[in-house]
């Protein structure tokens, strides 16, 4: 409202406001915010009230059943694994090891500051759990880009050690801090800190200081020094990965890191954490890490084999120590740089002497001997040989080495050359392919693919023609196994590692019998591939391989040198190589003969140097029954002639089809005969006609046919087994008895 003055002017009062007037919406919003700050202030103090009587009543649970200092100090975790060598050398130790038990005023001063130091520097002044540890490692984790930091204390630790799992759920952290509280509130620090020392994990087998200090220093951790200390305590961390044992190099920069943080904390002056910790003399470890492929091997078994015991046990096994480490060496002087390898030996009965499945266990741990599927190249032709050997073929027969054409594949020699019309131990001696390859088409790729079956191979196998080339992956101890199955003359061969298992109080729980002898092969067909592998060393692509006695071997090489093999036998010892790159790219130089052949050949100079001088059994001496009187009884009357197809199928005079498919209405072609090809030099052409049989008098087994052979089952049919060897071949009926 307006006044006038004196001069008829008018006056305008000032109007007081409050300093928040025309701002009412934000006054509003401030006092929403602080009630509801007043509330969340006050649910959460209820909540962590309820939270904090919850956790109480859990640890006053967990406390009560707690089991007493006395039945946590007589726990063991674990069951200890000894593996001995066949000399009862101890090779592999397993599971814990404990020393003596040492009580609190027993353990070391500097053994218990290092730990704490290294471990849990708040040990003495937290309730089991670290809020401040844990604060920090939360703000790291949100404020940087790393993953939330363990944070565990000693006395967190401890309880997951002894009685939880080692799994990184929220489920399993939240009973460990529980169980932890739980200790602290029934242990004093110093009974807490006794378990603990006594009972952690330090690798290498070894639970307890007492029994990290014998494995490493080879004294009693009474005598620990600062620098043993500091090594003990850094294995805790990673045991595996800073062992000493394993890595020196690492052990000792995980010990200057404990000794740093012991001087940081007042434990140690900065002259004792100058320690030269690259001095301390470290027990000699007498174990091999090359010895953990063998035992990784075995340890599987055991599951198998045993009884449920929960006994210290130890394993008595066919590894020979000295050979193991001859093995390894091999190995490493011989295989191409930036490429792995691995060897397999066996004894005649199928005793695993060596099995090495890298250069470096520590490296990599991957087991190529046992676990790798490659390529075996021209090794595979074993199979292929050891059918046409079956079907009637002896190492004198003519064949001829020439291109050749096999539904639309053509094979070609290492070379490119030729040899023409040739023996057939001479195209093995010199791994001719194209040789091979009529072979297999002559006995049939099924029939090729049952005898690898026949002597062990578990890996798929194509019946393809590039097969009898082997292009079929498969395992280097199965085909150790054929290779020994052969030097047993046609007997099978099962790998073992395990002799005798015993317990702590010295009852055997098992014991390895080997009384059952199956035969694959006739003996006939044993020497006559025998006769073939010997001609490989002795003037073929074997040569490398040769030690001064009889050898009996085959080299493999894949496309591009990717995989290098040797596979043979001597004096009863049967050792497998193999040698490439993980990543299956090409290894320059790489071929059977090489690298592969010079390290079984130095292998093998060990394993057989205490035998005496064996020679091969080479003579083949076919049965009667695969014999034929004359000619004519090979042949019959001309006008009876029939042909057969790769399997088995009869076809027409002067046809090339099956009787079955030359009927109105069927096609068919017949599989043509490899072994005639065309002459050296010529132009690759398809495989010429099948070869001819004579019709079976008398319900008997088909009499003959060119070069005197039987005809050529797809695969070896039980009729072929039982006459060959003698015996019921596997999955056979028993036979009938004959009425008197």
């Amino acid at each position: 409202m307006a006044r006038g003055n004196g001069n008829g002017a008018a006056t305008r009062r000032p109007v007081r406001r409050h300093p928040a007037a025309g701002r009412g919406k934000p006054v509003k919003q401030r006092g929403a915010l602080a009630r509801w700050t007043r509330r969340l202030l006050v649910w959460g103090g209820i909540a962590a009230a309820v939270a904090a009587i919850f956790i109480g009543f859990a640890v006053l649970f967990a406390m009560r059943e707690l089991p007493g200092f006395n039945q946590l100090r007589e726990a063991q975790p674990g069951q200890t694994i000894v593996i001995r060598a066949r000399d009862g050398t101890p090779v592999v130790e397993l599971g814990p090891s404990f020393g003596e038990w040492l009580t609190s005023d027993e353990i070391p001063d500097v053994m218990k500051d290092a730990m704490i130091a290294v471990e849990d520097r708040r040990f003495h002044s937290h309730f089991g759990v670290d809020p401040i540890g844990l604060a920090r490692a939360v703000y790291v984790w949100t404020v940087g880009d790393r993953r939330l930091g363990a944070t565990s204390t000693i006395t967190q630790q401890l309880a997951r050690n002894l009685f939880l799992n080692s799994n990184r759920s929220v489920d399993r952290k939240a009973r460990e801090a529980i169980l932890a509280m739980a200790l602290e509130a029934k242990f004093t620090k110093e009974e807490i800190l006794e378990l603990y020392l006594n009972k952690v994990y330090f690798g290498g087998g070894a639970w307890g200081i007492d029994s990290a200090s014998r494995r490493f220093f080879s004294h009693p951790a009474s005598d620990l020094s600062v620098g043993e200390a500091a090594i003990i305590a850094g294995l805790v961390k990673a045991p595996s990965r800073y062992a000493p044992t394993a890595d020196v190099e690492r052990a000792v920069e995980r010990a200057q890191v404990v000794l740093r943080l012991m001087e940081e904390q007042g434990y140690i002056t900065p002259a004792q954490a100058s320690v030269d910790i690259s001095a301390i003399q470290l027990k000699p470890d007498t174990s091999s890490n090359a010895a953990r492929y063998f035992s990784d091997w075995v340890l599987p078994q055991l599951d198998v084999l045993l009884p449920e015991t929960f006994e210290p046990i130890e394993v008595w096994t066919t590894l020979d120590a000295g050979l193991q480490n001859a093995a390894t060496q091999a190995l490493r002087q011989n295989v191409p740089g930036g490429s792995q390898g691995a060897l397999v030996s066996l004894d005649r009965d199928g005793a695993v002497l060596a099995l090495v499945g890298g250069t470096d266990y520590v490296t990599s741990n991957y087991n190529r001997a046992v676990s790798a599927v490659r390529q075996p190249g021209s090794a595979w032709k074993l199979f292929v040989y050891l059918a046409a050997l079956e079907a009637g073929y002896t190492p004198t027969d003519r064949v001829v080495d020439a291109p050749v054409t096999i539904d639309g594949w053509t094979p070609r020699n290492s070379g490119g050359s030729y040899a023409g019309p040739i023996d057939l131990r001479t195209a093995f001696a010199y791994s001719k392919n194209t040789v091979a390859a009529q072979l297999g088409a002559e006995v049939g790729f099924g029939t090729v693919a049952a005898m690898a079956r026949r002597f062990g191979i578990t890996t798929p196998i194509s019946e393809r023609p590039a097969m009898v080339l082997g292009s079929s992956e498969t395992r280097l101890i199965d085909m150790t196994q054929a290779f020994a199955a052969v030097s047993a003359g046609g007997r099978a061969v099962q790998p073992y590692g395990v002799l005798r298992v015993t317990t702590a109080s010295g009852n055997v729980i098992y014991r390895h019998n080997n009384d059952r002898v199956t035969q694959l092969v006739p003996d006939y067909v044993a020497a006559g591939i025998t006769d073939l592998l010997q001609t490989t060393v002795n003037t073929g692509t074997g040569r490398a391989a040769q030690i001064g006695r009889p050898v009996a071997g085959k080299t493999g090489t894949t496309n591009a040198n990717k995989d290098g093999w040797f596979l043979g036998f001597s004096s009863g010892v049967t050792t497998g190589v193999w040698m490439g790159r993980d990543d299956a790219r090409p290894v320059a130089g790489l071929q059977g003969g090489t690298a592969p052949a010079r390290a079984f050949a130095q292998f093998m100079r060990r394993a057989v140097a205490d035998r005496p001088v064996e020679q091969f059994t080479t003579q083949v001496q076919l049965p009667e029954w695969q014999l034929e009187p004359d000619e004519e009884y090979g042949w019959g009357d001309p006008e009876e002639y029939y042909y057969t197809d790769e399997n088995g199928n009869p076809v027409e005079p002067g046809s090339r089809q099956p009787v079955d498919d030359a009927l109105p209405g069927n096609g068919g072609a017949a599989v043509e005969n490899p072994g005639a090809g065309p002459p050296a030099g010529s132009n690759p052409a398809e495989v010429p006609p099948p070869r001819r049989t004579a019709p079976q008098p008398g319900g008997q087994r088909p009499a003959g046919q060119e070069r005197g052979r039987p005809p050529i089952p797809p695969a070896a049919s039980e009729e072929f087994l039982r006459e060959a060897i003698g015996r019921q071949p596997p999955g056979a009926d028993p036979p009938r008895p004959q009425p008197r």
